[in-house]
């Protein structure tokens, strides 16, 4: 498996979290502190962590595939987005377990150079 793969897993992992915990404070202070001005943040937050969930779907279900996930873990990998802070542990766990996995791509190339 390429690195870039756990690359972009990553990183959206991280942006989904971040999102997913800045929309739960948001609807914290505008549902049960009743703080006003809360409702312009919510919606892009909202939106924002919605559309970039669909690409950590994506993400998170190609690296599923090529590490070979059984499906329990696939599934709770994708759903650690809809979790608040969930996917931050969900994304250090996987990576400890995929990483062997990955391939160096400048250890075949320096292989094959030798004679």
């Amino acid at each position: 498996m390429k690195k870039s793969v756990l690359t972009r897993y990553r990183v959206m992992a991280y942006v989904t979290a971040v999102l997913l915990v800045l929309l739960t404070l948001g609807v914290i202070g505008k549902r049960l502190l009743d703080l006003n001005g809360f409702d312009g943040f919510v919606t892009a937050v909202g939106i924002a962590h919605g559309w970039l969930y669909v690409l950590y779907l994506v993400f998170a279900f190609d690296l599923g595939n090529k590490a070979k996930m059984p499906v329990g873990r696939l599934l709770w990998v994708l759903l650690a987005g809809t979790i608040p802070t969930a996917a931050f542990f969900v994304e250090r766990r996987v990576t400890r377990e995929v990483e062997p996995l990955v391939v160096d791509s400048a250890r075949p190339a320096a292989a094959a150079a030798r004679p």
